[in-house]
């Protein structure tokens, strides 16, 4: 009778605690009711090109008369062997933001298709009119004709934070309106190849299909775009990534406005601020976006920014990261006045810069530098030469010198510094001769963190150097 109470009393605190796991947990069916008719699956197709069957296999000559030239001839002329041109199609999704029929979605889903079609939950189906679309930010704008649609409201990726539930609709391998949910797991995450999106990282189940569809918060509002998921499978591995809605409505306003993007530009090239990096610009912590290179004719040229400054602040933006700037660069006016918050040389600054639009190519020339002149003494764990005019030329560079040879367990070594690497900066010096720069490197204290910048062929990249007690 004992046992039998225990085993009742067990039951019942199991049930009481379940039901108290299962209170905590959201209720997703409201926002599902009021959001699934908003939500469109989009089909497209691309049509081969005219003749490029053809231009890849072209008939053989035969003699006149010759009775394969009449079967070849067949062939040819009616896509013998089953060679026929047909159309290639994709499937995505996307959303309603207004009564009258715009609706957002990916670049990468439509992009080159030749027909869109978009089918509403009710069935109905539209083809669509491309009205712009972005690379850069994976946006596109769609228009069906009809009024008194559906539309989603929109709501602020600023408010998310990292942890709360978020929730996914869209077409995953085409089956519509299928639904799922996980939380925020990181947001301003910065991706290879997409440094103007500062995407919202996600644990919500999204496959192909899924892309361009909305993510919502728990108040319904959409709060970003299913673009991307990074997987060694190519399946879903927990690892979703979708545009904040602020910069997908910015995109899509100035595509229905003008039919392109502008964006704005500084003009530099930037890397991350490591720890050293840090202690040598008298940093407490790592932060901001490292100056590794000022472009010409740019608007930080001309505000005056220098190689070697750390942007902390940006119009009143913390930069945390390097990855940081891009975007909220791109977002700027184009025109209008920014205030940067630099370190230089230690000390804090303010620099007032006039934002650019962004060219659209920015290439700069890159080359190996050649090493082939005489060796110099070993200072910091290297030998370096002086820099010729032919390497002066390829990496455009006015200024510097050529490591020659790298100690094996030298200071150089250790910080990463290669034979070949142009020394161009160091200790926040410029580097004009081979005896400027044996000059500063004696008269730097060892154990402690220095600056020093280097010129490879994918670009300038700030190294921290420690020099060792001789």
């Amino acid at each position: 009778m004992k046992k039998q109470t225990i085993n009742l009393f067990s039951a019942v605190l199991l049930l009481f605690f379940s039901s108290q796991i299962f209170a905590q947990l959201p209720d997703f069916t409201g926002i599902v009711e009021n959001a699934k008719d908003s939500v469109v699956n989009i089909s497209t197709s691309t049509k081969p090109k005219t003749g490029q069957l053809k231009k890849q296999l072209e008939m053989p000559e035969f003699p006149e008369g010759s009775p394969f030239g009449e079967l070849f001839k067949k062939f040819f002329d009616h896509d013998g062997f089953g060679l026929k041109e047909r159309e290639t199609s994709s499937l995505g999704s996307g959303f309603i933001i207004s009564e009258d029929g715009y609706i957002l979605t990916n670049h990468h889903v439509i992009d080159g298709a030749d027909e869109v079609i978009v089918r509403l939950s009710n069935r109905h189906e539209y083809e669509a009119k491309v009205i712009g679309s972005d690379k850069d930010s994976d946006i596109a704008v769609l228009k069906i004709d009809d009024d008194g649609l559906p539309m989603l409201k929109l709501g602020d990726s600023n408010a998310l934070k990292v942890g709360e539930w978020v929730l996914a609709i869209g077409s995953p391998f085409g089956f519509d309106h299928t639904v799922t949910a996980g939380i925020v797991s990181a947001k301003g995450r910065s991706l290879p190849g997409d440094n103007y999106v500062p995407f919202i990282q996600t644990d919500v189940a999204i496959n192909p299909g899924n892309s361009g569809g909305p993510l919502f918060n728990m108040n319904g509002e959409v709060i970003g775009i299913n673009s991307q998921i990074f997987s060694r499978s190519g399946g879903f591995m927990g690892l979703s990534f979708a545009i904040p809605i602020e910069m997908a409505v910015d995109v899509a306003d100035q595509i229905k406005d003008s039919g392109k993007v502008s964006r704005g530009w500084l003009g530099v090239l930037i890397q991350e601020v490591t720890r050293e990096l840090a202690d040598s610009f008298g940093m407490t912590n790592p932060h901001g976006a490292l100056i590794a290179k000022v472009l010409e004719d740019s608007p930080a040229q001309e505000a005056g920014l220098q190689v070697g400054d750390v942007i902390v602040e940006f119009n009143g933006k913390k930069v945390t990261r390097s990855s940081s700037l891009p975007p909220i660069v791109g977002r700027t006016p184009v025109g209008k006045p920014a205030k940067v918050t630099i370190i230089r040389n230690k000390k804090k600054r303010v620099i007032h810069v006039t934002i650019a639009q962004l060219p659209d190519d920015v290439t700069e020339a890159k080359a190996e530098p050649e090493v082939d002149k005489e060796v110099n003494k070993t200072v910091l764990g290297m030998s370096v030469i002086e820099l010729d005019q032919e390497t002066k030329n390829k990496l455009k560079l006015d200024s510097g010198v050529i490591v020659q040879e790298v100690e094996q367990d030298g200071a150089a070594k250790l910080s990463g510094i290669r034979k070949g690497d142009v020394i161009s900066m160091l200790d926040n010096r410029s580097v004009n001769s081979v005896k400027e720069f044996t000059s500063i490197a004696e008269g730097l204290k060892s154990g402690k963190s220095i600056a020093i910048l280097i010129q490879r062929s994918n670009g300038p990249v700030f190294l921290a150097i420690k020099p060792q007690d001789s």
